[in-house]
């Protein structure tokens, strides 16, 4: 560790040792922590957030170092105040029943998808973008955002590089495929997934949150339809540009994996419903054979993807192992750092977050379900949008069977918010970014980071208006 961040985890550690974590059961007593254990949440969404854009290079080369010191800041200062025994039980918890599935699903997902490899041109006219469009979205829900996203943004390039004005079709893509699409399953986003380990059934999404992503998504699509069309008959004015890619049919290679997309669904519905009542303890944590089995299925899946998948179709995707080693470092450090988070939020009126609590609870004591979706969308827009989701879920009462039936509303506004705000941004979701690279590499001029959010500001935030008025008054 570089002698500036040595003296700054000194600095902080020290900072927290007032507050000493008090641990009641097997968890943190959250009512007696100061809203300085947050910070490290904070600084590594921040992170997050800022390093990709401000200062990539940096980022680029240190944010496992970084990672690392924002979680040593959590672990070192408990270590020093609490029960050992206490502490690595709490630790072990964290990363064996929340991070180890969270990231093994990831993984087997952005493997599979990574081995689908869409070839061929097609004409960019309004209707096949609409489509493309449409489908994507449709996928979003399939093989997650990241997923659909690799897989289609390719051909939708092809298919408009012969374009003047074809920035738009990538800034919809990026809307609809990227983000509000992956609202219909826990395969969709990680917010979904995490909302999933907590308890909340494998389809509530999809029978709950259907009708807010068709009017949300229609309303968008239909806004893209209108401006390519008018993008179309503009371009009409101008010479055209002669076609890098002649046209050529469509054809869908590694089918394989769309068998093993099917497997890993088949694997979470069964850790949901199977319920042998076998299990294991593991440094203090139960392990239950349904939830093994299926992390076991995911880490399979992921190796028959790689076997069974011809290499140059995963070049031809541009398939690396960078992104997911990314998020694998960079969630670790998120998933210790909302340990104490989560206490202070549990602790509900008695605990630090007290404050919070008034801004999403009405004067009658009932929940203002708009308050949930925009403030769970508004910090999705900057931040992790699972961590976020995370947040509020917790904030909510964080039981899974009240927020799915008598807070149903409530559980559809956090939900929703967190997919659909994370278009907000280029950093509010992780394909955003990498669509934007991709485009740009291929020749797209695509908007700047705020000329992006014009383009969500004038399309997504009235959408968003709208739909808060016809589904999260109450």
């Amino acid at each position: 560790m570089k002698e500036p961040w040595g003296r700054g985890l000194i600095a902080v550690s020290v900072f927290l040792l007032p507050s000493a974590p008090a641990f009641a059961g097997e968890g943190l007593n959250g009512a007696q922590l100061s809203l300085a254990w947050a910070l490290p949440f904070v600084g590594i969404l921040l992170c997050i957030a800022t390093g990709p854009v401000f200062y990539p290079h940096v980022w680029e080369h240190h944010f496992g170092k970084i990672s690392a010191l924002w979680s040593a800041l959590i672990i070192i200062p408990m270590l020093m105040t609490a029960d050992i025994h206490a502490v690595t039980t709490t630790l072990a918890h964290t990363a064996l029943l929340e991070y180890m599935p969270f990231i093994l699903l990831l993984l087997a997902l952005f493997t599979v998808a990574g081995g689908i490899y869409l070839e061929g041109n097609l004409r960019g006219s309004v209707f096949t973008n609409t489509v493309l469009l449409a489908v994507g979205t449709i996928m979003a829900s399939l093989v997650g955002t990241t997923g659909a996203a690799m897989i289609l943004i390719r051909p939708l390039i092809r298919a408009n590089d012969d374009r003047k004005y074809n920035a738009h079709v990538v800034v919809f893509f990026i809307f609809l495929v990227a983000n509000i699409g992956g609202a219909l399953s826990p395969l969709g986003d990680p917010p979904l997934f995490i909302g999933f380990l907590k308890g909340v059934d494998f389809f509530w999404t999809t029978q709950h949150l259907w009708l807010e992503t068709l009017t949300v998504a229609g309303i968008v699509l239909a806004v893209f339809m209108c401006i390519d069309l008018y993008m179309h008959h503009r371009e009409g004015r101008f010479a055209k540009l002669k076609d890098p890619t002649p046209d050529k049919s469509l054809e869908l290679h590694g089918k394989i994996n769309l068998i093993l997309i099917a497997v890993i669904i088949v694997a979470i519905l069964m850790s949901a419903q199977w319920k042998p009542g076998i299990a294991w303890s593991v440094a203090g944590v139960e392990l239950q054979l349904q939830d093994l089995l299926r992390d076991i299925i995911f880490i399979v899946v992921t190796i028959a993807s790689v076997a069974l998948t011809r290499k140059e179709h995963r070049d031809a995707n541009s398939f690396a192992w960078g992104p997911i080693k990314e998020v694998a470092i960079l969630f670790a450090a998120i998933f210790i750092c909302i340990i104490p988070v989560m206490a202070m939020l549990q602790a509900g009126s008695q605990g630090p977050f007290a404050g919070l609590l008034t801004l999403v609870t009405h004067p009658d004591g009932s929940n203002n379900n708009a308050a949930y979706f925009w403030l769970t969308g508004g910090l999705s827009s900057f931040l992790d949008n699972a961590p976020t989701y995370l947040v509020f879920f917790q904030l909510a009462g964080g039981d899974p069977h009240i927020l799915m039936t008598a807070k149903a509303t409530t559980l559809a506004a956090i939900s929703s918010g967190a997919v659909f705000m994370g278009a907000n941004t280029y950093i509010g979701n992780a394909p955003n970014f990498m669509v934007y690279a991709i485009a740009r590499q291929a020749g797209v001029k695509m908007p700047s980071f705020f000329g992006y959010m014009i383009w969500s500001g004038l399309v997504l935030i009235p959408t968003f208006i709208l739909a808060t008025f016809l589904f999260f008054r109450a």
